[in-house]
């Protein structure tokens, strides 16, 4: 392989790893929608713009579920994450996110892949519910 082309697949690993990581927030964890515990936390976040998932949204009544099972398009937005790693920290713990013991976790912070308006991709967290979701009566 010519030096040039190993130097640029150099150059576009190190963007895609030192690219700020981005957050798909599609429910409490939008300032706009965002509880008073967890609002100074999200308003450190940087808005990057609107983007989609695929998955199947579910309403438990105080807070949305997002599974990637099924085909609906989930509108969301998608928030870079600040250098700060305690942010991201008070995130895990207000979604109930358990690094240590992940079957025990409310939700689970996994990385997926968000659909830009422009139909482009982005690599992204996304929190997922972790529970057995309640039966539709």
């Amino acid at each position: 392989m010519p030096r040039h082309d190993a130097n640029l697949r150099t150059l576009n690993t190190l963007v895609r790893e030192f690219a700020p990581q981005l957050l798909f927030v599609y429910g409490t964890l939008h300032p706009n929608r965002a509880p008073s515990e967890i609002l100074d936390a999200v308003n450190q976040l940087t808005l990057v713009g609107p983007a989609t998932i695929q998955g199947t949204l579910h309403d438990l009544g105080p807070y949305p579920a997002l599974t990637l099972t099924g085909d609906q398009v989930i509108p969301g937005t998608l928030f870079a994450l600040p250098e700060d790693p305690t942010i991201l920290v008070a995130l895990d713990a207000y979604e109930d996110y358990r690094h240590d013991t992940p079957e025990a976790s409310l939700f689970l912070r996994t990385r997926s892949t968000a659909t830009l308006p422009n139909d482009s991709h982005a690599s992204c967290w996304v929190y997922l519910y972790n529970q057995h979701l309640p039966r539709a009566n």
